[in-house]
């Protein structure tokens, strides 16, 4: 008879009936903007353009990491895909973009039915959260390229803005304030770190809980992205935003003075919010330096907004009625050193 592709570790009819078990949650995200469903070659979107006056596409890609590695260990599919989605989008966002739609790109050893509709049911969620449209994506097998059981995410977002909204940056001046918006916790960077220290070094049971009564380990370190989308964008209908910035791989040390005009410098209070056990314990249990801890993690603060000193009081109450926990963390001074955390 000869070889047959299921031979090679490809399942084609799998690939099918799992197109078929997404359908549901993928279309639960569709807006009158797209134009067809799931199984063309092409996903098309139409864009309502007549409210903005010069419109500009601002697109993102990202990956989820080796978090996945905990997902892995504790065989939970569910959760990661909100995570692919938010570190997308909230990249987009830091530019004061909408966003429209969502691909995404999944690898797999081998395709499993139940696990990779978990993981785009995730995606599912994300999106909808971010109230963007999941019009596409590939799934794809990969025998002998992958280890069995595992897989590799990658996420792709679109959003589009009025050029006249941008946030570039440029406005912020000297006296303006730094508000960090909180992060649900680790979110989806350091996780080789993060390994290292509590898998590898200390061998810590991802069943057990981190401290007296809290959540296990396992539910810390999975615990989603938070997505900022629905809070930003309600706050740029009714405050002058500066900047934005996602607290992602770099951390604050990295992140907030990529938006600063030259000779800026953000300066942040480390005491001004509160720290989650589970960066003291990565600190204490790694002996790790307390400038390493702020450039390999958000150490609390998913993203930082700046705005006018005049406008930072009801920023912050305006983001806490909007479901966030909000701090002043900071002020932008003149100076050359980008960041100073005090």
């Amino acid at each position: 008879m000869g070889l047959k592709y299921s031979d090679a570790g490809v399942n084609i009819d799998a690939g099918n009936q799992f197109v078929k078990k997404i359908k549901k949650d993928v279309e639960e995200t569709f807006n009158p903007a797209v134009l067809q469903g799931i199984g063309g070659f092409a996903a098309l979107y139409a864009p309502d353009l007549g409210t903005y006056k010069e419109p500009v596409l601002v697109s993102g890609t990202d990956g989820v990491g080796t978090k996945l590695k905990i997902a892995f260990l504790l065989d939970k599919h569910d959760t990661v895909g909100i995570d692919l989605v938010a570190m997308c989008v909230n990249d987009i966002l830091t530019i004061g973009a909408r966003p429209l739609f969502f691909l995404d790109y999944l690898a797999v050893a081998r395709l499993e039915t139940e696990k990779a509709a978990a993981i785009v049911s995730g995606i599912a969620r994300g999106c909808k959260e971010a109230g963007c449209a999941l019009i596409g994506g590939e799934t794809a097998e990969m025998p002998g390229f992958y280890q069995p059981g595992e897989y590799d995410l990658a996420g792709f977002a679109v959003g589009i803005v009025d050029r006249e909204k941008m946030i570039t940056g440029e406005r912020i001046k000297a006296g303006d304030r730094i508000i960090g918006l909180a992060s649900s916790g680790l979110h989806s960077n350091g996780y080789s770190l993060v390994r290292k220290v509590f898998l590898e070094k200390e061998n810590l049971d991802l069943q057990e809980a981190l401290e007296e009564g809290g959540k296990s380990l396992g539910e810390i370190l999975l615990q989603p992205t938070r997505i900022y989308v629905q809070t930003i964008l309600k706050l740029l209908e009714d405050y002058d935003i500066k900047g934005l910035a996602h607290i992602t791989g770099g951390g604050l040390l990295e992140n907030v003075p990529r938006i600063l005009p030259e000779g800026l410098t953000a300066r942040i209070e480390k005491d001004s919010w509160p720290v989650a056990e589970v960066f003291k314990e990565l600190q204490r249990l790694g002996g790790i330096a307390e400038e390493e801890m702020y450039r390999t993690f958000n150490m609390g603060i998913g993203m930082a907004v700046i705005v006018g000193n005049e406008e930072a009081d009801s920023v912050m109450e305006a983001a806490s009625n909007l479901g966030e926990e909000a701090y002043l963390i900071g002020e932008i001074v003149q100076d050359d050193a980008g960041i100073i955390i005090e």
